[in-house]
């Protein structure tokens, strides 16, 4: 799986229609809602008399890109869903495809933890192997993709660095969420792609920690207490009271809705909130990591 906050333990409940299994999903989007939404964007272009050329002027997009969104073989962003249902006179048609169609942007064994994600009230996110997602560069998130094995193309990546973007129109949420990260030493000084790329993430992590709505930790590396070894894993605070957890590795996910499982991972993210860096001492960490080179 491309870099994110990861971990996995078993559980077994159910919450809005999301099953707690389990069970492994592919990786890989399924493309039944791409398909859905690539048909009915070719019906409205024809029917407005727009060959692609034409078509793709009006939204900014070559004609190439427009086959792939009508063929499904390329999942639209928001923006382009906004700008084609106009430019064809849909009359909010697409736009009622919008929502399945952010959904299908990302893997499978993710998309019900994005939704999720996309309404919480508050998150907190325990990153061991690399930086959580909610706080990754374009630059970051891409040099993971790229690592993937077996190998993704060249569209595939980029379809996953923008959902990875995507769902940072979080810190744009009115009211704010609030959000915690607790981040391994080790991921901070993990050169993922590079010298130049972990350098422009550590400066992300300093101008993302310092939004009001947001603490970042470090779990040092020389501290002989740990609370959380078994791997990492997310917090969700829903706007309705529940609190929910989940957890992945290699792309077999779980969300965790029994609260006893709930409260074992609140207990650990507890201890290693106490035991962590407090987020100024944090702050003045990461900067020192970028002055280090």
């Amino acid at each position: 799986m491309a870099l994110d906050e990861t971990g996995t333990e078993p559980g077994a409940a159910e919450v809005g229609g999301v099953p707690d299994t389990g069970k492994r999903s592919e990786s890989r989007p399924e493309n039944g809602v791409a398909v859905a939404f690539g048909r009915q964007l070719k019906l409205l272009r024809v029917r407005a008399g727009l060959d692609r050329a034409e078509f793709g002027k009006r939204v900014g997009y070559s004609a190439q890109s427009i086959a792939s969104f009508e063929q499904g073989r390329r999942i639209p962003q928001p923006a382009f869903i906004d700008d084609a249902d106009a430019a064809v006179d849909a009359g909010g048609l697409l736009l009622t495809l919008k929502d399945e169609v952010v959904r299908a942007q990302y893997p499978a064994f993710f998309r019900d933890a994005a939704r999720l994600e996309a309404k919480a009230a508050g998150l907190c996110v325990y990153g061991l192997y690399a930086i959580p997602g909610l706080l990754q560069t374009a630059d970051y998130a891409r040099a993971g993709f790229e690592l993937e094995r077996p190998l993704l193309d060249e569209v595939d990546i980029e379809q996953g660095v923008a959902a990875r973007m995507a769902r940072q129109e979080i810190y744009d949420r009115r009211p704010a969420p609030l959000l915690s990260f607790i981040i391994d030493e080790s991921v901070l000084r993990r050169p993922i792609g590079g010298w130049p790329i972990l350098y422009g993430q550590l400066e992300q992590l300093l101008r993302i920690g310092s939004k009001r709505n947001v603490e970042i930790q470090v779990m040092p590396l020389d501290r002989e207490d740990h609370g959380a070894l078994g791997g990492p894993f997310t917090l969700i605070d829903m706007v309705q009271g529940q609190r929910l957890a989940y957890a992945e590795v290699q792309g077999d996910s779980r969300l965790y809705t029994s609260r006893d499982m709930v409260r074992e991972l609140e207990a650990r993210y507890g201890i290693i909130r106490s035991q962590a860096l407090t987020p100024r001492e944090s702050m003045e960490f990461i900067a020192k990591l970028l002055g280090e080179r």
